[in-house]
């Protein structure tokens, strides 16, 4: 898998586990789902940054990122 789409996942996923998350302690239920999900996120994120070429990813280049994935993979 490339590095740039597992890490644009990886935040994807995270970003929308959040609201999840959130509903399931507001409803005073075990959050199982959004913490099966987070941790399938951090792997995500984890793999791309271990696998990145050269240097890695810095908070600069994450909008770059996401534009690329979604130029590549997108119709």
């Amino acid at each position: 898998m490339d590095p740039e789409l597992a890490l644009v996942l990886g935040i994807v996923l995270a970003v929308f586990t959040i609201p999840s998350l959130l509903s399931a302690m507001s409803d005073s239920r075990a959050p199982r789902a959004s913490a099966l999900t987070i941790l399938i996120a951090v792997g995500l994120i984890f793999y791309a940054i271990s696998q990145a070429p050269g240097p890695g990813y810095r908070m600069q280049d994450i909008p770059n990122i996401f534009v690329s994935v979604a130029g590549r993979y997108l119709p």
